[in-house]
């Protein structure tokens, strides 16, 4: 059993700790599904200006700037039943659009697409563009070198197959929206494109221009990505996540929060964190994009921190790298710290089926071994109830036989022989009443009649029941009786029983000296109530301290006792206990090896009220 215990916690603690696993993956499978859908829309937000503005590697070779221009106008005011049915539009993201010529060995110059007076109008570059220009500016050398332009250095041997790929201005049929980089710095997304009317002569070789569209910070603060969190972290009473998308690097800012305070300093105790514009990955077979992670199952950790997927190539901008992360953290605490309080759960539930299975194991144990030493004392109280029958029996049988065959003729025999059959028929009488006595007591069929007695009267009926074994003993009962002494309450069959069961057992273990003490007095008791005592003493054996526990056990009797071979059936003490409890009092006892043992019977006084007949049902 305790075997079968140890395995079952070990499987039960594995058991908790896989299921805590697998609720932890699953919680990070849903958080990681939402923050890519909520990727996937917000890429899709860009991909319709890209889509609009029709920009590819060979898009622009026989456009005019003039065109970007009228299809930038046509996009903006176009309205859903007119020209643009199909086109998803979302204009106000944009904030403007310009135009960097660096293909002209003269200095490069930027033009602005003025969307109110739809001109083309040359600009001085604002500050923030610097950096942005002078990157875009160093890789306009070729359409291979600006498809690079934002990779870090020593990429350039895992450089994107599908760019490698991307084919000569004059092949038809490439994607319109290949080759878009994301600047996180201002922000813009920029593309190259060729620019040289209607020379036919391009090559991916030749030098690029490029066309800038502006994000509007606060449009993509206050409606994008509120709208995108609503949709995907929203619930019935609002948002269920804290949601951020931050900037991080040498100059961390946030962009978008949900919550006040949740911003970059909550940055390494989020609960999930995507780097929105993470690095680009290779074309798969099928011609997609595979996502940044490519984890065969998705760990416990995994989804805290993971770069999103490409739905379309956006190059991230590594020369001053500030990814843009999108972070999410629960409204009710951390992840982590609701699946280890649901762990925590688990397993105090299963250390206390545990502790059951334990306790109801140790009761079986603790049952059975009880049951085996009480199946034991019954056996041995089957033995020496046979024996003690047996004894009577045969000095009555002896003597009977004596009489049958003429052994016995003087009429002074014939006294003396049924004096022996009497002595012997009342001690098999007492015998068979202690079995039914205690039969009976554990049926719960035994009832008692308390009313008040007199203690002398208790001593005159112990006395004269007693009176033949003690002479026959040679002992000598000794007797002492408080003057005065208040009424108890009992009956008085049970009483004298109880006592002669207490004077048996005196006379049984009074050893070499035959004087018993029965002295009754007025005490108090244990709670300071008035109690009358009735003691029986002698000077025995005595018993040891650690049996003094057992003496009352039914059927027991102590090793001491069995090696003096002292007979008995164990019942004795059991019953006067049972007697002396049944009618209110209880029964006490003091001994010691070698000096003998002294038996107490606690009563309990009659009062005004109790001179009525009071009939007791031991089972109550």
């Amino acid at each position: 059993m305790v075997a079968l215990l140890a395995t079952v916690a070990v499987l039960q603690y594995r058991w908790t700790t896989e299921a805590s696993s697998a609720d932890e993956m699953r919680i990070g499978a849903e958080l990681e599904s939402l923050m890519t859908k909520w990727h996937g829309d917000l890429y899709g937000e860009f991909s319709a200006i890209c889509i609009a503005m029709q920009v590819g590697p060979d898009a622009g070779a026989r456009d005019t700037w003039n065109d970007y221009l009228e299809r930038y106008v046509e996009w903006n005011y176009a309205l859903p039943h007119e020209s643009l049915p199909y086109v998803y539009r979302n204009p106000d993201l944009v904030g403007e659009i310009y135009i960097w010529e660096t293909n002209q060995q003269t200095k490069p110059q930027l033009f602005w697409l003025n969307l109110d007076t739809r001109k083309i109008e040359p600009v001085d570059a604002p500050r923030e563009f610097l950096t942005l220009l002078d990157r875009l500016h160093a890789n306009s050398a070729s359409l291979s070198t600006a498809l690079r332009a934002w990779q870090l250095p020593g990429q350039a041997a895992q450089s994107n197959p599908g760019i490698e790929a991307t084919p000569p201005a004059s092949t038809s049929g490439t994607n319109p929206i290949a080759g878009w980089q994301f600047d996180e710095d201002i922000p813009a997304i920029v593309h190259p494109i060729f620019h040289h009317g209607a020379d036919k002569s391009l090559s991916s070789r030749s030098p690029v221009d490029w066309i800038i569209i502006t994000l509007d910070v606060n449009v993509l603060r206050k409606r994008v990505l509120p709208e995108l969190s609503t949709r995907y972290f929203g619930g019935l009473e609002g948002l269920d996540y804290k949601v951020a998308v931050v900037a991080n690097g040498p100059s961390p800012r946030t962009i978008y929060s949900s919550d006040p305070g949740f911003d970059v300093s909550q940055l390494g105790t989020v609960d999930s964190t995507m780097n929105i514009f993470g690095l680009q990955t290779p074309l798969d077979s099928g011609g997609f994009r595979r996502p940044a992670r490519n984890g065969g199952s998705l760990r416990s950790t995994e989804w805290r921190s993971f770069s999103g997927p490409f739905w379309f190539p956006v190059i991230q901008y590594g020369s001053h790298p500030q990814p843009w992360l999108l972070e999410i953290q629960h409204r009710a605490g951390p992840l982590q710290s609701m699946v280890t309080g649901v762990r925590r759960n688990n397993l105090a539930i299963s250390a206390f089926v545990l502790f059951l299975l334990a306790l109801n194991i140790t009761v079986l144990c603790f049952a059975g071994f009880r049951s085996h030493n009480f199946a034991k004392l019954q056996m041995d109280f089957v033995a020496s109830v046979s024996h003690e029958l047996r004894t009577p029996l045969t000095a009555i049988f002896s003597a009977g036989e004596n009489i049958r065959d003429g052994v016995v003729s003087k009429k002074s025999d014939v006294a003396e022989y049924g004096g022996i059959v009497m002595a012997q028929s009342r001690q098999l009488m007492n015998h068979v009443d202690r079995i039914l006595l205690f039969a009976s007591i554990r049926s719960g069929k035994d009832r008692y009649t308390l009313r008040p007695l007199q203690v002398s009267e208790i001593f005159a009926c112990v006395t004269k029941t007693m009176a033949p074994l003690i002479v026959e003993e040679s002992c000598v009962l000794e007797k002492r009786i408080e003057p005065d002494l208040p009424l108890v309450l009992g009956d008085m069959l049970a009483l004298c029983g109880c006592l002669e069961n207490l004077i048996t057992n005196a006379v049984k273990y009074c050893g070499n000296d035959h004087r018993i003490w029965m002295y009754a007095g007025l005490n108090q008791s244990h709670d300071g109530r008035e109690e009358v005592t009735i003691s029986v003493e002698d000077h025995g054996i005595g018993i040891a301290a650690s049996e003094l526990k057992r003496i009352f056990e039914p059927f027991y009797r102590s090793p001491e006792a069995t090696e003096a071979q002292i007979h008995g059936t164990g019942l004795g003490l059991s019953l006067a206990k049972h007697l002396a409890e049944a009618m209110g009092g209880r029964l006490s006892v003091t001994s010691e090896i070698g000096v003998g043992s002294v038996f107490t019977l606690h009563l309990q006084l009659a009062h005004a009220e109790d001179h009525e007949l009071l009939t007791v049902d031991s089972t109550a």
